[in-house]
């Protein structure tokens, strides 16, 4: 039980998805952003954001000098809410989701069905930010998200939004066939095997390294017998689980590739290379045929004659 938590602890971490569901009804898995590239990405905006307000600041203090002192307090009020509220909504409006931290961060913004984030969800995250951030020091921001299940704020709860990573993670390779397990593999018969069942045993083999050596055994013990349930032969005497699902895993790409590689060299709809219908050219796609070369015959209006002078009647 300990090891299906382990597990299942790794797999969350890792792949850290959730499914929305379109306004076509259909479901769509997506990676949420987790809190530290959130925060991370905020940090950058909010850097952003003071650097901009400083030189406000400077602007309207050099304004202050020739211009009433209230105009001044009220240009300098303008510029912060501009600067506060206006710099997410109008970046998030203008690339769909995207502010200057999230874009170096690979992050966006989405609506909750999946679709692009409106100028409304923008203006909703903006106002609700302010609060959050400027007002509450992001102490709201911060307990919402960790007792959300996607990871939203305060603004995306309201807004319908969830801010999501575009960035895929990076993918262990492939397992390679084991040498001494080759010729086994291509005796097996693959079409039980679920691809649930096939993405477990890739992740643990991903995870191999990572997991201390009695965690390792028992997972490997438990996905390989799992597996061999499904698959036939059974590996010979001796094989590690490791090993095993490294063959199976091998040996299933290699089936998928060939026959992808059989699809690509499928003959055209109309017959083998070279032999097309008439008027068609050798791939049937409309190229006109030259016309076979006819035999040199008698020139037009002249009848032939026969080797011993006989006129064929006309």
């Amino acid at each position: 039980m300990s090891t299906d938590r382990t597990l299942s602890a790794r797999a969350s971490r890792v792949r850290s998805v959730s499914e929305v569901v379109t306004g076509e009804a259909v479901v769509v898995e997506v990676r949420v952003a987790q809190l530290p590239s959130r925060a991370l990405a905020f940090l950058i905006d909010w850097a952003v954001q003071w650097a901009v307000i400083i030189l406000a600041v400077v602007l309207v203090a050099q304004a202050s000098l020739v211009t009433d002192e209230s105009l001044a307090t009220g240009l300098l009020i303008l510029f912060v809410v501009l600067v506060t509220v206006g710099y997410p909504v109008a970046f998030e409006t203008i690339t769909r989701g995207r502010s200057l931290g999230k874009l170096a961060l690979g992050l966006r913004v989405v609506s909750d069905d999946g679709g692009p984030e409106r100028f409304r969800q923008a203006l909703f995250r903006g106002l609700a930010g302010f609060l959050e951030f400027w007002t509450f020091v992001g102490a709201p921001a911060l307990i919402t998200s960790l007792l959300n299940q996607r990871g939203k704020r305060l603004g995306d709860v309201f807004a319908g939004t969830t801010v999501i990573g575009e960035r895929s993670p990076h993918q262990a390779p492939p397992p390679e066939m084991p040498p001494s397990l080759a010729s086994w593999a291509a005796t097996l018969e693959l079409s039980g095997l679920s691809d649930d069942l096939a993405n477990t045993a890739r992740q643990y083999l991903s995870r191999w390294h990572d997991l201390s050596p009695r965690t390792r055994d028992e997972m490997g013990l438990r996905v390989a017998g799992q597996i061999s349930a499904q698959v036939a032969p059974p590996p010979p005497p001796g094989v590690p689980p490791y090993a095993y699902l490294a063959a199976v895993l091998a040996g299933r790409r290699r089936r998928e590739e060939m026959r992808l590689a059989r699809a690509r060299s499928t003959p055209p709809p109309y017959g083998p290379q070279g032999q097309s219908p008439q008027g068609y050219g050798p791939q049937g796609y409309g190229v006109p045929t030259p016309a076979p070369p006819r035999e040199a015959g008698p020139p037009r209006g002249e009848t032939p004659t026969t080797s011993g002078g006989f006129v064929p009647p006309v």
